[in-house]
């Protein structure tokens, strides 16, 4: 029998729709296809398999215990589809959405990616940067790099640095301060972003057991980029990864006082969609980035 008999894929693409938006008008607006239209597929579908895949309630759709089984190994099989006619293009002027946090891709990623590009001259780049964490479902991008514990649903993950936290200041803010020879003494002087978590913990594990954080000024800039900018220009301590400023403390810009470095159970990770793993550019920069990962480490 033709896979075309045995499974009207046509009515399982609509079904995909349906279910991913939680309306059968939305999943029409985005095929091109009436609501009537899509309710007949729905109804060839169920038929063909014998079981509802809907409740139908006055503006409202629900999927069935049949349905909830069935949506998410559908999306995945048309992800695999898409990625199998993919890999089978000429992949020519091929482009790469990366997504990152502002940090990690000004720190590191743009300064490494120009070797992808080199063994990789048929991938074009495009580097977008945002503090949330995007969702793959709505959002333009083929990789991300967040933080975080690395457990995230229908997510690939794999963890490329550890996310680590100490106090950093400029040489000449330390020179005028005087003697640094406590954590405590770190209090003394302006704390960059002091409602920033990682200051209280850092403090406890260092023995300072109420170092009255809320009391101080808020400066909170919200990004590790700035914190550290703000320290260079001797504005104050601020506490990031050491991981990403190895050259500006190479150069003598930032000194750490103390050796005590924390980490609070996050650190950075690669992920994309599962569905998407075997994607050819996915596979390049991941392939590309854990080993590029291993010598950046040695």
């Amino acid at each position: 029998m033709k896979m075309s008999k045995q499974f009207p894929l046509n009515a399982l693409r609509v079904f995909e729709a349906a279910a991913r938006n939680g309306s059968f008008t939305r999943a029409g607006a985005e095929l091109g296809m009436s609501q009537t239209a899509v309710s007949y597929q729905i109804k060839i579908l169920e038929d063909n398999l014998g079981e509802p895949l809907f409740l139908r309630r006055p503006r409202q759709i629900a999927l069935t215990e049949m349905g909830e089984r069935l949506s998410p190994k559908v999306s995945e099989a048309f992800a695999l589809l898409g990625d199998a006619v993919q890999s089978v293009r000429d992949n020519a002027g091929e482009v790469l959405q990366i997504n990152s946090t502002p940090t990690f891709a000004q720190q590191w990623l743009t300064r490494h990616l120009g070797s992808f590009q080199l063994t990789n001259p048929n991938i074009a780049v495009r580097l977008s940067t945002s503090p949330t964490l995007i969702d793959f479902a709505r959002e333009t991008a083929d990789v991300a790099i967040r933080w975080g514990k690395g457990d995230w649903p229908g997510l690939v993950s794999h963890r490329v640095m550890r996310l680590d936290f100490t106090p950093m200041l400029s040489p000449k803010l330390l020179q005028i301060a005087g003697p640094i020879e406590a954590p405590a003494d770190l209090l003394k002087l302006t704390l960059i972003s002091a409602s920033d978590p990682w200051w209280r913990h850092w403090f406890s594990q260092a023995g300072v057991d109420n170092p009255e954080l809320e009391k101080r000024e808020i400066n909170d800039y919200g990004v590790q980029t700035l914190d550290a900018g703000a320290a260079m220009a001797g504005q104050g301590v601020a506490i990031v990864n050491p991981g990403h400023y190895r050259d500006e403390i190479a150069a003598g810009l930032l000194v750490q006082p103390f050796d005590l470095v924390c980490n609070d159970g996050r650190d950075y990770w690669l992920v994309y969609p599962h569905a998407r793993r075997n994607a050819a550019k996915i596979r390049a920069f991941r392939d590309w980035m854990l080993e590029e990962m291993r010598r950046f480490d040695t």
